[in-house]
């Protein structure tokens, strides 16, 4: 088969209370399972910078993170994100006119991975297995490390897209992951950490939708991906990412994340049992919309939050005025060691957002 995605060259550059969504099979936690561009596409990177600056000229608005990625964009960009150098359908997933061989019909196996019909999954076992060019209508899981998965599309309307199995340095990247359609059949987790131990995974560039929570990991980077359009029946508490906490490093930056529906987040930082330490979590740059509150921001139910860095995010209002169902974010300590809100603002007005 043959991909079709528009091609254009934008460069992307970079009151009900807030139930707590962290728990396990509770608001906002995926249920469990078995194992469940160069060139345009990247970001253009400005002189480094310290402290973000934000500077409107002639109804034009240029941030300048504190890491010197430089946005320059209007305002209203939500019907087309790629046109404010955010990522959308133009600029992830596989790229437009690449050939994928179809699983098993075409291709059943090769070097480091094979298509079991027993479990209809395709199986990585192997270590440093590059997968790429593939269409696969069944759940992929990972149980190996230093694994690419480089222009493969994901049909999945089981618990898994992408299932990670005690994995390290694995990268998903330029590929799209779904579910099979928006409501029965859409994928319990697009991508996720099955048993919470991978590590260095990253996720770059991809189109991740009909899903009831986009993306699970608690560490690594997630970047420049278009996280939307999620399945949904009724009782779903969806997700556009949900990270369960952790204080290990993760990065989510330049993404693109709308979920349209009422619950429950774009991004939720959230610990998933009352107590644990969440930490060293930043989140920047991105295009966020819709849920019952956009990000849940760590500080759930007694969990103590450090270096929670929330800066230079967009807040688009195309489902609701406050971006979410009730709010722009929900659970954020601005008392935390090292954390920090900055530099937020609405996608509508360019106005900036206070700290909730």
């Amino acid at each position: 088969m043959t991909t079709e995605r528009n091609s254009a060259s934008h460069i992307r550059i970079g009151r009900q209370p807030p139930g707590s969504p962290g728990s396990p099979g509770g608001p906002g936690s995926p249920e469990s399972g078995g194992r469940g561009f160069s060139g345009p596409r990247r970001r253009l990177y400005g002189v480094t910078v310290v402290a973000a600056a934000a500077i409107a000229v002639v109804g034009v608005l240029v941030w300048v993170g504190a890491r010197g990625q430089a946005h320059a964009e209007g305002l209203n960009c939500s019907a087309t994100p790629s046109q404010c150098s955010y990522a959308d359908a133009t600029n992830t997933g596989v790229p437009s006119g690449t050939t994928l061989a179809s699983v098993p019909s075409q291709v059943s196996s090769g070097p480091g991975w094979k298509y079991v019909a027993a479990d209809g999954e395709v199986l990585v076992s192997t270590n440093g297995t590059v997968l790429s060019g593939l269409y696969i209508p069944y759940e992929l899981v990972v149980d190996a490390s230093n694994v690419t998965v480089n222009n493969v599309q994901v049909v999945s309307g089981g618990s898994f897209g992408v299932a990670l199995e005690n994995t390290t340095n694995v990268t998903i990247e330029n590929s799209t992951v779904s579910g099979v359609n928006a409501t029965t059949l859409r994928v319990g987790s697009a991508i996720d950490d099955v048993y919470g131990d991978s590590t260095g995974t990253v996720v770059k560039d991809d189109n991740i939708s009909f899903f009831k929570t986009g993306i699970q990991i608690s560490t690594g980077l997630i970047e420049g991906s278009y996280i939307h359009a999620p399945g949904y029946i009724a009782g779903d508490h969806t997700n556009g990412i949900y990270v369960n906490g952790g204080t290990a490093p993760l990065t989510i930056e330049n993404n693109t994340i709308f979920n349209s529906a009422s619950e429950t987040d774009a991004i939720n930082l959230d610990a998933g049992s009352a107590g644990s330490a969440v930490a060293n979590k930043t989140v920047e740059n991105n295009f966020l919309a819709g849920g019952t509150y956009t990000i849940y921001g760590g500080d759930g139910p007694n969990n103590p939050t450090s270096n929670i860095v929330i800066e230079n995010n967009r807040f688009g209002q195309l489902y609701y005025p406050t971006s979410g169902q009730f709010g722009a974010a929900a659970y954020y300590s601005t008392t935390g060691t090292g954390n920090v809100w900055s530099g937020n603002f609405w996608d509508t007005t360019g106005l900036a957002i206070a700290a909730p």
